[in-house]
């Protein structure tokens, strides 16, 4: 996803990004993100330090689990010139580079005890020790820590210190999962189709409406990174001028079949509708139930419903369906 902005109108986005500019703007010099796998966690993170009065310091990120155990003090306070064999000059970490900006702590879940022990004293102390000092150096640095876990399950666990935890999650910010987030799904798929036709040199209009149907069907797992490697898929591999129900993987039928097998079209529909609008929402989701069933193909799904291609072209129209 483009690492400048967001995308989309969902009240779940208007009120998310009111707390960006609001936890950007404070004193705080920790912040937890939370949000599932692909949900735009880097992305909150470059919000909170271009928002801030820190904006024109250093970005530092890093990504916890792809750093050894063994390294960790290493890559993140520094050493001294002699503080052990090979070490030939003194060598400024992580924290230094980030003086007066952000440190961005992805996967923070990834830190050993010891790790979170130390992120925990730079914390608080707001200083740190290189290896092989004597002194501590005081750092002035906002530390954004990431994880997609429930961090107070692995407090429960003993994965990760309760203290920490409490320490992090007094600023936490939440990311909505996209299955959340209404008709962000379609406004995403309009800004990711403009954004590849330029990149591969491409005229695809969009969508047609059975696709429609299954973005906002799916659940999207991946969350937004999902829904930009699907499409991203279809340009590489697609030659049609429109996304077609038929470029959409088959997994994502089955599940959505699956799910339609188990629920009646009932199941879904709102409640304090007058019979009008409740026979309209039934119709709508029952003619929605059997495309999704037969993979968009409009001829299979008027024959299963008792109508005639033409009839239910007709039925979709007066229902707003495309």
């Amino acid at each position: 996803m483009d690492p400048r902005e967001f995308v989309g109108d969902s009240r779940a986005i208007q009120d998310l990004r009111k707390l960006i500019k609001r936890v950007a703007q404070s004193k705080a010099n920790a912040v937890l993100i939370y949000g599932e796998t692909g949900t735009g966690k880097a992305l909150v993170a470059q919000k909170l330090h271009e928002q801030s009065e820190r904006a024109r310091k250093p970005f530092v990120d890093v990504n916890c689990a792809s750093i050894p155990s063994d390294l960790f003090d290493q890559e993140l306070f520094g050493q001294e010139k002699g503080s052990f064999a090979g070490a030939l000059s003194r060598k400024n970490g992580l924290i230094d580079a980030a003086h007066g900006g952000t440190l961005f702590l992805d996967e923070i879940r990834g830190l050993n005890h010891l790790a979170q022990t130390k992120l925990l004293g730079l914390l608080d102390r707001k200083s740190f020790r290189r290896i092989g000092a004597v002194n501590d150096v005081e750092v002035d640095v906002r530390y954004i820590c990431a994880t997609n876990q429930i961090l107070f399950q692995e407090v429960k666990k003993g994965q990760f210190r309760d203290d920490l935890y409490y320490r992090l999650q007094v600023v936490a910010v939440n990311l909505p999962p996209l299955r959340e987030r209404g008709e962000d799904c379609l406004l995403l798929t309009e800004y990711f189709v403009s954004r590849f036709n330029k990149k591969y040199s491409r005229t695809i209009k969009g969508c047609d409406g059975d696709v429609e149907n299954v973005f906002r069907a799916h659940d999207w797992p991946g969350n937004v990174r999902e829904l930009e490697n699907l499409l991203e898929r279809i340009f590489v591999l697609e030659t049609d001028d429109v996304i077609r129900i038929t470029h959409i993987p088959p997994r994502i039928m089955r599940e959505l079949e699956n799910d339609n097998r188990n629920e009646t079209p009932g199941d879904t529909l709102p409640t304090g509708l007058s019979f009008q609008e409740a026979t309209k929402a039934y119709q709508s989701r029952l003619i929605e139930q059997t495309l999704l069933q037969h993979g968009g193909r409009k001829a299979e799904s008027a024959a299963a419903l008792g109508l005639t291609r033409h009839a239910l072209r007709h039925q979709m129209s007066k229902l707003g369906m495309r």
